[in-house]
């Protein structure tokens, strides 16, 4: 058995916070895999189900953020998980935005759900930590975790929870290098069959359109380009 968890405050305020990234991961995965309806246990919302015959919990701690482990405990403790398969999803200042880092146990560097889970099942576990870049002042710390993702962040959050959901069952298989890697460089994977289609549909419409380029009439270039797609 394996247990997801992901960190975040639970107040309707908090929802689109930096803070609670962890919220929208386990979210993902609950549509991506069909796991059950969501029913508030164990002080939080539990989801069961299977993902490539693995049985899985996934959680979403209603305790707040420094509270996070009383939560856990008591779960894995009912279920007997062992605390190594343990992954918990969550926010990290000290990564550039719109990437992770996964590791097995260690320090909570200051994570204060972190410090909690620590505290009531201890330090090994593994932790994915979604990156969510750092202020540039101190003194703003506080604010940057609590503050909603802006605008121009979203796309790249998406994205990134995309990915992870993804290649979840990389990561159940303990592949954790090769995880992080995947994730972190999407952009290297080959296309599927979709935008394979589309890609090759961009491309005819380019080099149909060369004559414009070459005449410098760059928006007739750009518009004739895109209305071609439009109309496929």
């Amino acid at each position: 058995m394996l247990l997801f968890v992901g960190l975040g405050n639970p107040s309707p305020d908090n929802e689109n916070n930096r803070h609670n990234i962890g919220f929208k991961i386990i979210d993902a995965i609950n549509q991506k895999f069909n796991l059950s309806k969501q029913k508030p246990k164990f002080k939080g919302l539990l989801t069961t189900g299977n993902i490539d015959s693995k049985k899985i919990y996934a959680i979403k701690p209603l305790t707040f953020m420094n509270n996070s482990g009383t939560a856990i405990k008591e779960l894995i403790d009912y279920f007997k998980i062992d605390a190594k398969n343990v992954f918990v999803f969550h926010d990290d200042m000290d990564i550039d935005f719109g990437k992770i880092k996964v590791k097995f146990g260690g320090s909570s560097a200051g994570h204060n759900g972190i410090e909690s889970i620590d505290k009531f099942i201890g330090k090994d576990y593994s932790r994915v930590r979604v990156g969510i870049g750092h202020p540039k002042l101190k003194k703003k710390v506080n604010n940057h975790v609590l503050e909603d993702f802006k605008e121009d962040e979203e796309e790249k959050i998406k994205e990134i929870t995309e990915n992870i959901v993804k290649l979840v069952p990389t990561l159940i298989d303990k592949k954790m290098d090769l995880f992080s890697s995947k994730v972190n460089n999407h952009v290297l994977e080959d296309f599927n069959e979709n935008e394979e289609d589309r890609i090759k549909d961009i491309t005819n419409n380019i080099v149909k359109l060369i004559p414009a380029l070459i005449n410098k009439e760059m928006d007739l270039f750009s518009s004739k380009v895109n209305q071609n797609l439009n109309g496929i």
